[in-house]
């Protein structure tokens, strides 16, 4: 359920000609609560996207800064009470904006996962190599089977991954940004999507 559906179904539950009641009234108070904490805990460059009045802004940022937990609990109140300052229409607009970077986290995670599950087979199977090369012929073939061998010989040395980690960073740079071409009848037997678009790590 996106932030959109879970407000109305509480905006116009328990709805009279008298108006909304007290405990209609709390779970709104709780739900924009919750909203302002998803705000504090947004990665930097996801907050900058989402629209907010300066002072509702001002007061996330300044919770993010704040450690002690008493202090930071302290702030998250204030920035509930900011939140119910708003509008139904800024609130929408916060909402629409954090369903959006949502979904787009999600699609990130599915990709860098199968990412992961293609550079495991790569190790494990020199099958996968040859395959990659005829999907891309631009690849390097040769500089990915350097990293291969050494990310094998990292982990049966226990040493630290730095083969493993830019074997990850070439696949990344081969198939650039956008989507990665479809995999052949051959690779949907192992169910493995589309190669992620950039590194996490």
């Amino acid at each position: 359920m996106t932030h959109i559906q879970r407000f109305n179904r509480i905006a116009h539950s328990e709805l009279s000609d008298e108006g909304p009641s007290k405990s209609q009234r709390k779970r709104e108070s709780h739900a924009l609560q919750d909203l302002g904490e998803e705000l504090v805990n947004l990665a930097k460059d996801a907050l900058a996207r989402v629209p907010m009045p300066e002072n509702l802004e001002r007061a996330v940022r300044d919770c993010r800064t704040i450690t002690a937990h008493e202090g930071r609990r302290r702030q998250l109140q204030y920035v509930g009470k900011q939140m119910r300052t708003l509008d139904e229409k800024e609130i929408e607009a916060i909402r629409r904006a954090l369903d959006v970077i949502k979904g787009v986290s999600k699609a990130e995670t599915a990709k860098l996962h199968a990412l992961e599950r293609w550079r495991e087979r790569l190790l494990a199977k020199d099958e996968a190599l040859t395959e990659l090369v005829t999907q891309h012929p631009g690849a390097d073939a040769q500089q990915l089977r350097t990293l291969i061998r050494n990310a094998r010989r990292e982990q049966a040395a226990q040493k630290p991954p730095k083969a493993f980690r830019e074997l990850f960073q070439v696949l990344k740079d081969l198939l650039g940004t956008g989507a990665a071409e479809a995999e052949s009848s051959d690779d949907a037997d192992d169910g493995l999507p589309e190669f992620p678009t950039r590194e996490d790590y």
